[in-house]
């Protein structure tokens, strides 16, 4: 069905086919997808100490301002993480700022975190409570002239409603935000994250999520600076500002981050180069490429241990889930795998 409407969808410019798709979601007219393996054994994992059907998650960027949530808890996702907010409402970068390169399932998007305001998007929540695991993904304004405190801003206004926090140091699509994949401004940043945590009395998971186009040093850096803080999870990865030299299409030039297939690779690489630094002592959630059975399950070998997906919704379609989940079965099966958690980090060569 989906690839009939497909053609349709695509006439519209990729930000109005994505808001028209949100205000679907918002007012529940969501399609009938079929789930022929939900709770299914072979799936079941716990994230946060909640336990949950499944773990395929969908990333940071769909449902920025928490409008569409219960929806797509609907469609099958394990959990779902809102977001990026902002302190203060803000409009993002001028458009045009999202691009579809569809000979190479990819997206290149500058939004720049268009945001509704930390304050509006708690409203939102609190008046329809989330019908499963929510996080929310907070960064700093674009004109802001303290970044650091505009986490804590967020911090403050989301630590008793979320399930878990994520600081999103890595959009490239905000001046000088990855900077903070520093060693000193992250231990800094880090550390001051922890104090408001103990100041607040929050036990709300924080999680961290990196850009791609770090080096294996600074993977080291960030990793022992996890674990002396005893971060709940790290999310493997934003999008990309390198990778073009093999892509197709004509917009493959445009400024932003680029998100989907061609991030695969890299992602799967890092993910593992994560995997055997931090040993399985803190999760991995991994995103980039996820659009079937067989790129979630190159993720979990690589070292995953949840995933996360946005691209793939858009040229797969709704029931992406349900798809997902039924070739990873089979995969699974094939290799007498009672469930998937026991392939984590069994790379094959």
């Amino acid at each position: 069905m989906f690839s009939k409407l497909r053609s349709l969808i695509f006439k519209f410019d990729p930000e109005t086919a994505h808001n028209l798709a949100i205000k679907s979601l918002k007012f529940n007219f969501v399609p009938n997808t079929f789930d022929e393996n939900k709770n299914d054994p072979i799936f079941q994992t716990n994230l946060f100490g909640r336990q949950i059907e499944n773990p395929i998650g969908l990333a940071a960027g769909f449902d920025k301002n928490a409008e569409a949530y219960n929806s797509l808890f609907r469609l099958g996702f394990g959990f779902v993480e809102v977001g990026t907010v902002t302190p203060l409402k803000q409009f993002g970068n001028p458009k045009p700022r999202v691009f579809r390169l569809e000979e190479d399932q990819a997206l290149i998007n500058r939004l720049g975190f268009n945001s509704f305001g930390a304050k509006n998007v708690n409203s939102t929540i609190r008046s329809n409570p989330p019908n499963g695991l929510l996080g929310v993904n907070i960064g700093p304004n674009k004109d802001s002239k303290d970044k650091l405190n505009d986490y804590l801003v967020c911090l403050k206004i989301f630590h008793d409603i979320a399930d878990y926090i994520t600081i999103n140091i890595s959009s490239p699509n905000t001046d000088n935000l990855r900077d903070f994949h520093d060693q000193n401004k992250f231990e800094k940043l880090i550390s001051s994250i922890e104090k408001l945590m103990k100041e607040l009395k929050s036990n709300t998971p924080i999680v961290v999520k990196i850009s791609p186009d770090i080096l294996n040093e600074q993977a080291a850096q960030i990793s022992e600076i996890l674990l002396n803080h005893k971060i709940k999870a790290i999310i493997v990865s934003n999008t990309t500002e390198g990778n073009r030299e093999k892509l197709m299409n004509i917009s493959k030039h445009q400024k932003g981050g680029l998100s989907g297939k061609p991030l695969e690779t890299r992602s799967n690489q890092l993910i593992n180069t994560f995997y055997n630094l931090l040993k399985g002592k803190i999760p991995i959630i991994g995103v980039g490429g996820v659009d079937s059975g067989k790129s979630a399950y190159a993720k979990f070998l690589a070292g995953a241990n949840f995933v996360q997906l946005y691209t793939g919704m858009i040229y797969q379609g709704p029931n992406i889930v349900a798809k997902i989940k039924k070739e990873l079965k089979e995969l699974l099966i094939n290799k007498d795998v009672k469930n998937f958690q026991n392939i984590i980090g069994k790379k094959e060569n």
